[in-house]
């Protein structure tokens, strides 16, 4: 399995139906990936299900499945997650192709982790899920039917992906982390609303406009030591004035 594939996990949020979890297995084994991610939800899922719908040729991922608490909990160690979404708009910011995703990752999954992020089938994922995506994905199809059976779903990103991935010779250097992401914004979050900047009765507001761009744009390891530097030094000079007064 070429490296890019490894750094590549399928990650479902409160799947509703064990069978529909062992199809997204076989999927993915089918497209080369062999992690998988779950978050349950309120329903139990059914071992003996997942393992008949994923069939023998995939059941070693069934097995294999991590299962994480939450969704923060189960994309904290990737440094860029892709969300899919059918509902679009100014409030989820830009979204992408399956295709145009594709081109993207292989070439950051040369050296870092990769998330592909699916919500429950009936309600997708949730706006606080969509926040920590730095990409998101829809898939074009029929207004009438706007619908996709979550296999399904998976096994057209999984397909581009591989595609993709044989026509790729570049690579982006290490990205941070989403727990790294994370401290940073709550950083941000912290100093700008101690200077007034952001609405204390919704500061979420500018945070996902400034979540979409730093997702955007995508922000290395390093990087992220120097902006929470910064919300270190702006915090410390909020609070004691001028530089030259620091004790």
């Amino acid at each position: 399995m070429s490296v890019e594939k490894k750094n590549i996990t399928v990650v479902l949020c409160r799947p509703k139906y064990s069978g529909n979890v062992g199809s997204v297995a076989r999927c993915a084994k089918n497209m080369g990936l062999s992690r998988l991610v779950v978050v349950p939800g309120e329903e139990p899922l059914e071992e003996e299900a997942m393992k008949t719908m994923s069939t023998h040729f995939a059941a070693d991922l069934v097995d294999n499945i991590r299962w994480a608490k939450s969704a923060e909990e189960a994309l904290a160690p990737f440094r860029f997650v892709v969300g899919t979404t059918a509902r679009t708009g100014s409030a989820r910011g830009p979204v992408h192709t399956p295709r145009a995703m594709a081109e993207r990752v292989v070439e950051i999954s040369q050296k870092n982790e990769v998330a592909l992020l699916f919500g429950p089938e009936d309600t997708g994922l949730s706006n606080e899920e969509v926040r920590l995506c730095q990409m998101l994905v829809t898939i074009p199809s029929s207004p009438r039917y706007r619908s996709l059976n979550l296999s399904h779903a998976v096994m057209i990103l999984c397909y581009e992906l591989f595609v993709a991935q044989r026509q790729s010779t570049t690579f982006t250097p290490r990205l941070a982390s989403g727990g790294e992401m994370e401290g940073m914004y709550d950083a941000m979050q912290a100093l700008l609303s101690k200077i007034g900047f952001l609405n204390p009765q919704n500061p979420e507001y500018w945070m996902a406009h400034l979540r979409r761009f730093f997702g955007r744009t995508g922000v290395y390891a390093k990087e992220v030591k120097i902006f929470r530097g910064i919300c270190r030094q702006l915090d410390w000079y909020a609070e004691h004035g001028r530089k030259k007064d620091r004790p």
